[in-house]
């Protein structure tokens, strides 16, 4: 299995999407359905605070992202990236407390820091980000298993079945 951090902005833009919340009618309820599915999964979500454009520790996603391109914390399995997604998505942390987690895992956060910050880092991100525009992503989660695209969290259950049996079968009789 293959994981890839990528930008869904970039996904939306190469699609012509806009994200739900952009859409008035959709807002409210894609909150409160992000709110809903964070609950059922377990997970903590919190609102991100606003960054503003001046703020040079903007975008936690993004520094996220960069991660697996800088080579921060590769040695440490799914941990670090598992606990800095958790931070990015539901506590919108600053630069500065996600240096303060990778210091947590025995990283250096500076050094952390500057690597994110590494051309190679932001180049092979946007290759990423490329890469998985061509292979038709445009939203997220968005799986690929033997070639066939699963899009959204509602997919679990298909891509659990596929994954026990392969593609799906219909018998002469109409059984799956």
């Amino acid at each position: 299995m293959r994981w890839n951090a990528i930008l869904l902005g970039v996904t939306f833009q190469a699609a012509e999407l806009s994200s739900p919340v952009a859409h008035p009618i959709k807002r409210e309820y894609t909150l409160h359905d992000f709110e809903r599915s964070a609950r059922f999964a377990g997970v903590p979500l919190q609102p991100a605070r606003p960054v503003p454009d001046s703020d040079p520790e903007r975008g936690p996603g993004l520094l996220v992202a960069r991660r697996p391109a800088a080579g921060v914390g590769g040695g440490l399995g799914a941990a670090l990236p598992a606990r800095l997604f958790h931070a990015a998505t539901s506590t919108s942390p600053t630069a500065s407390e996600l240096k303060a987690l990778a210091a947590e895992f025995g990283i250096d956060g500076d050094v952390a820091g500057r690597r994110l910050d590494l051309a190679e880092a932001k180049a092979r991100l946007r290759r990423v980000c490329d890469d998985a525009v061509a292979h038709g992503v445009f939203g997220a989660p968005f799986f690929v298993v033997d070639g066939e695209p699963f899009w959204g969290n509602d997919r679990r259950g298909q891509i659990e079945r596929w994954l026990k049996g392969g593609s799906f079968q219909v018998t002469a009789h109409g059984d799956l």
